[in-house]
């Protein structure tokens, strides 16, 4: 399994359908299901310029490129049809306007008739065609001066779709034309690539240039949708929103089903999952976007024999979900043609390579159908309670949230599904704090690497990411659980590392980056202050540089900044104020000459600035020396600035010196930074494992802790014979779940009705409506599903077995798009689950057959009960078709099973309650009723039912076959049997690697003087002894409660980052904790807590706490709120306690 190969944000993608298949082959079939292309006489004296030879990355201008072809080849024409394709998806007036004004005859779509659109040789528009045919299905924005500009084609695809206005409006004789504010690219490229498109950013070359000569120009890098332009993030100071990667998606067909490989053109990993059905591939499809979409040609041949693919059978359900997207048809072997295009489409070299990262799929569940991860919420369907929902807290999101999707949607194999649950287990029963667990997207480290834009906030992640790996070994509770996360990382990266390896390769990074990166709470970097300079100029000149890197390798760039800074001062000193002095000493009340030395902060320079200032006027004062050197500043294109800036020669020139010293030790930083990361980059694989690793930590603690919450349990795994902690099962074949309850049942808000279920084969269920059964099969499906994943299930207790599949089937849709009633899509769902059905499998189907005429559908129905019954699987047949129990059914094993009612108040209600029998009341008339359907309605339809069904009735001639009573009243009683696995008892004996400052030490030792003398009043033993030990536990300031504190009442005190204490009680630690740190200068603060019996004594221990703490001197934060009770007001010693009451 690699999950990040399916786990992308969604894109919105314009639907095309691109002739590039046809052009490039001309004598195979395609069928177009978009716009008509250009037609064919267009292209007959197309001409145009071709360069094959533009180098990604090269400095060089684009003058030196060999001279271009005149001719387009096949190639071209492809990506011209593609992109008139999509021109006509555009809907903004304003594009329309600059659409007619193009031309197909080149690849910039310029119209060299039209202003500015001549193509010749040296010109811009020449440059931007060279670097056009090297990407020639990219948006091209070409750096030119302080803006990024595209002509052409490119410029209207940025009005539509960046909200960009057209360069010199809509005036019909130019070309079109647009662009962006260099200090917008960003949002720029976002706009683009949400809407699917990739780009291609051309940047100048820096430095002066010779007079009336172009100025050179390269390829600095390209934006993907799921892949970012990473240029320049390394001098930035703020960390980049990495969305998750989009993978380019070949689809094909072989003797095992159906194939996906997909490619991570940022990771440079591919993976290819065979054997899958339909249903499972269109649910890999509606639950990620990828960049291309690929069919191959085996596709064209399915089981109905007919190369019309999708007119019949199987291919419909897949072929309906590629005709409302694009592709592309493709040839040969899957794999490597499909590398071989991910190459083409991101301009890569052949020698790159992709490591392959597939997980072998033996002994491993197959991936869930569309139909069954829809209806208990994996997918997020409205209407439908979301089970990733009910998994984890609200309060976490991104990267685990997609781990845990991916899980069940393709459940992993038996091996990987017993680890996560035993480290849940162990998780369940953790009592030291535990890592923040720093999520970072592996495809975000590997790009930052690999481009060498890994800015000093990265670093401090990468950090991080290791240094909580290492917390976790040198901890004796957490290090078993960093062994089992072991196995569960490689089966999510496709990486095998052993645990030893990983803890000396993290050891060695942290080490590394803490040599060179300057590391929060470090302050011997101080930014430059002089009295004479606004602090504010030093402030942006230095911000850039200082405290990125360590100061030691920059002992000589912190010297000259140091001695420019100085010089500077000296300057401004000598120069500027004297003349201020003058200024401030002849100065009118009202009017008159003033002055002032101001920060020009668009020029980045210090001058003087002097309102109403006329320097004849001081002849002979002093201050006239000064006056005299006085000239108007100028900008850096040599223009004065205003009539009221002023500067010297002495002033400029340490301004220049600063500047240069500025630009040497920012260089260097950068330098350093860049460095950093080509020696990392020999990690890129311990960095990937490690932040998967941290990623999988945090999704499994969230989901014990939502678990303990919500009073779950952990299932007993059938058949992991050998397994620590496990027993061995002879039947495999057997479900047991004992107190059942809906998963988006929250056991806050009420009781719900607990079922047993006890499954050995097929149950015939029967029950009125609303009666719950399809709660039920939706309830089982759920737990099943939990199960075989390793996590807690909504019951008291459950067994499992291996299942190979979890398959359900609710009801049904009509889809108009591909000519389906209702029941040939319930049909066409069947089919699939008898397809995958195996001795192994669970099998829900909910009231089968209700869309058809009845007698046919009892017919099938009993049948598809017989062929469920002949496979040996386990499963539910739901229906209200109870001529099904009168067919001469060739059944062993099924056993009928009803939802029971009762008879309260002269009305029959449902009890929601699993019995054994057949329920034939439906309830129909009472739940119309209930629904409101005219009174007149109902009692028609009931004298209709008597008249014509009332006999059938009473004869019982539905009972001759069974023999007994329909309906089963009987009550299951409450079955007390389960299963709690026993705590484990895990010895303490490490201290936290944070180790504890004397406060938190002198704190904690009063604590226990304090707390153990009031706990023994109030329990009323005599001796301490007698008490359980009061132990206080340690949350670092990059630390979190286990979940084991969950639900209990505890007692905490705050460290804040001033130093002071803060004293609080509560039920939810790891809330009030993410409340703390979510103000404003608390994010480092550390706590420590205790957990006591019970609220009403944890407020007694917080007000206890918060006056004994203070008459010791304690600095507190909350004084007033030891004032709310009636004690804790007395001074204890460590001699004698005394509390008073």
């Amino acid at each position: 399994m690699y999950w990040l190969a399916t786990r992308n944000v969604v894109v919105s993608i314009p639907r095309w359908r691109s002739l590039a298949f046809l052009l490039r082959h001309p004598r195979r079939n395609f069928a177009s299901f978009g716009s008509s292309p250009l037609p064919a006489r267009k292209f007959v004296d197309i001409r145009g310029f071709r360069n094959q030879k533009v180098l990604k990355g090269s400095t060089k201008t684009a003058r030196k490129f060999k001279a271009p072809n005149t001719a387009l080849d096949d190639k071209d024409l492809s990506d011209m049809i593609w992109w008139k394709e999509r021109l006509e998806l555009c809907r903004k007036p304003s594009t329309l306007h600059l659409v007619q004004r193009l031309i197909y005859n080149n690849l910039l779509g310029l119209d060299i008739n039209l202003r500015n659109g001549s193509l010749k040789e040296g010109t811009l528009n020449w440059e931007m065609l060279q670097f056009k045919s090297k990407y020639p299905r990219e948006v091209l924005l070409c750096r030119v001066g302080d803006f990024y500009e595209a002509i052409g084609i490119d410029a209207c695809i940025l009005v539509e779709y960046a909200g960009l206005n057209p360069f010199g409006g809509l005036r019909a004789d130019s070309i079109p034309k647009a662009g962006c504010p260099v200090v917008n690219l960003r949002q720029t490229l976002d706009d683009l690539t949400r809407n699917g498109y990739s780009v291609c950013i051309v940047e100048e070359v820096q430095g002066p240039t010779q007079a009336r000569s172009r100025k050179g120009r390269f390829i600095a890098g390209h934006a993907h949708p799921g892949s970012p332009y990473v240029g320049g993030l390394v001098g930035v100071d703020h960390d980049l929103e990495f969305p998750d990667p989009i993978p380019v998606v070949g689809i094909s067909r072989s003797a095992r089903g159906y194939c996906i490989t997909s490619v991570l053109e940022t990771m440079k990993t591919y993976s290819s999952e065979d054997g899958l059905t339909e249903e499972a591939l269109v649910t890999k499809l509606r639950t990620s976007q990828y960049h291309h979409l690929f069919l191959h040609s085996s596709l064209r041949n399915n089981a109905s024999g007919t190369c019309r693919w999708g007119e019949y059978g199987e291919g419909g359900l897949l072929w309906g979900e590629c005709t409302a997207r694009h592709f592309e048809w493709f040839e040969g072997n899957p794999i490597t043609e499909i590398l071989y295009k991910v190459k083409e489409l991101y301009g890569l070299d052949e020698e790159v390579t992709f490591r392959n990262v597939t997980v072998t799929s033996e002994n491993r569940p197959r991936p869930l159908h569309l139909g069954t991860a829809t209806q208990i919420g994996a997918i997020p369907t409205e209407g439908i309670p979301c089970l990733l929902k009910v998994l984890l807290p609200s309060s976490c999101t991104g990267l685990p949230v997609l781990y845990i999707r991916d899980l069940l949607l393709n459940p992993p194999a038996y091996e990987i599904a017993a680890r996560i649950q035993e480290t849940c287990k162990l998780m369940s029963n953790v009592t030291c704090s535990i890592p923040e667990f720093t999520c970072d997207s592996p495809a975000k480290l590997v790009k930052l690497l690999e481009q060498r834009e890994a800015n000093h906030i990265q670093f401090r992640r990468i950090k991080n990411v290791v240094d909580e790996i290492l917390h976790m070994y040198r901890s004796t509770e957490l290090n078993e659980i960093l062994e089992l996360l072991m196995d569960p990382t490689w089966a999510a990266t496709g990486l095998k590392i052993e645990s030893q390896t990983l803890v000396n390769e993290c050891e060695w990074v942290s080490e590394r980056i803490a040599e060179m990166i300057s590391l929060d709470g470090e302050i011997d970097q101080k930014i430059s202050s002089k009295a004479n300079i606004p602090s504010e100029f030093f402030e942006n000149m230095e911000f850039f540089w200082k405290g990125r890197v360590k100061k030691i390798h920059l002992e000589e760039e912190f010297a000259e900044v140091e001695g420019a800074a100085e010089a500077l001062s000296s300057a401004v000193a000598e120069d500027f104020v004297p003349i201020i002095s003058r200024v401030k000493a002849t100065t009118a009340p009202h009017g008159g000459p003033k002055g002032e030395i101001l920060y020009a902060r668009e020029h980045e320079a210090v001058w003087f600035k002097g309102k109403k200032f006329a320097p004849a006027v001081w002849a002979g004062t002093p201050g006239e020396e000064q006056i005299k050197q006085l000239k108007p500043a100028l900008d850096s294109k040599g223009k004065k600035v205003g009539d009221e800036w002023f500067t010297t020669m002495k002033v400029e020139d340490a301004l220049l010196r600063y500047h240069e010293a500025n630009d040497k030790a920012k260089a260097r930083v950068l330098e350093l930074l860049r460095g950093l990361s080509t020696v990392l980059q020999m990690k890129i694989n311990i960095l990937i494992f490690g932040s998967m690793l941290l990623v999988i930590g945090k999704a499994l603690f969230a989901h014990v802790s939502e678990g303990r919450r919500r009073k779950w349990v952990f299932p007993t795994l059938a058949g992991f014979n050998g397994s620590k902690g496990r027993e061995s099962f002879d039947e495999t074949k057997v479900m047991k779940i004992i107190g059942l309850r809906p998963y988006w049942f929250d056991v806050a808000e009420g009781s719900a009705v607990h079922n047993t279920v006890d499954m050995r084969s097929v149950f015939l269920l029967t029950g009125p409506n609303g009666g719950g059964k399809s709660s039920l099969l939706r309830s089982i499906c759920a737990a099943a599903l939990l199960g075989i994943c390793g996590f807690m299930v909504p019951a008291e207790s459950a067994l499992f077995p291996q299942f190979d599949s979890i398959m359900l089937h609710m009801k049904s849709y009509d889809s108009p798009a591909d000519g389906k009633s209702s029941f040939q899509v319930e049909m066409s769902e069947i089919r699939s689950i008898i397809n995958g059905t195996t001795s192994r499998s669970l099998v829900l189907v909910d009231e089968i057959c209700r869309g058809t005429e009845t007698a046919k559908g009892t017919c099938i129905a009993g049948s598809f009960v017989e062929t469920l019954d002949n496979m040996g699987c386990l499963g539910i047949v739901s229906t209200h078709l109870h001529g099904v129990f009168t067919l001469p059914l060739n059944i062993k094993n099924v056993v009928y099973k009803a939802m029971g009612t009762k008879y309260v108040d002269g009305q029959t209600k449902p009890t929601w309650k699993l019995i054994d029998g057949i329920c034939r009341e439906s309830l129909a008339f009472e739940t119309a009723k209930k629904e409101g359907i005219p009174e007149t309605l109902i009692q028609r339809a009931e004298d209709l039912y008597s008249s014509v069904y009332k006999k059938e009735v009473l004869s019982g001639s539905f009972n001759k076959q069974l023999g007994q009573h329909d309906l089963d009243l009987r009550a299951d009683r409450s079955v007390s049997v389960q299963s709690k696995s026993q705590a484990r008892s895990l010895d303490l004996v490490k201290e936290s690697t944070n180790t504890m400052t004397v406060l938190q030490k002198e704190v904690e030792s009063a604590i226990t003087l304090i707390c153990q003398k009031k706990l023994m009043e109030l329990f009323e033993q005599k001796n301490i002894s007698d008490l359980p030990l009061l132990k206080c536990v340690a949350i670092a300031a990059r630390e979190q409660p286990p979940p084991s504190i969950i639900g209990a009442s505890c007692v905490y005190v705050m460290f804040r980052p001033d130093k002071k204490l803060y004293v609080g009680q509560t039920d939810d630690l790891d809330g009030r904790i993410r409340s703390h740190r979510s103000k404003e200068g608390m994010q480092t603060a550390s706590f420590l807590y205790f957990m006591v019996p019970g609220k009403s004594i944890a407020c007694q221990l917080e007000t206890l706490l918060i006056n004994q703490f203070s008459s010791q001197g304690f600095p507190l934060t909350n004084l007033a709120d030891g004032k709310h009770r009636n004690f804790g007001t007395s001074v204890l010693s460590s001699g004698s306690v005394t509390v008073l009451q």
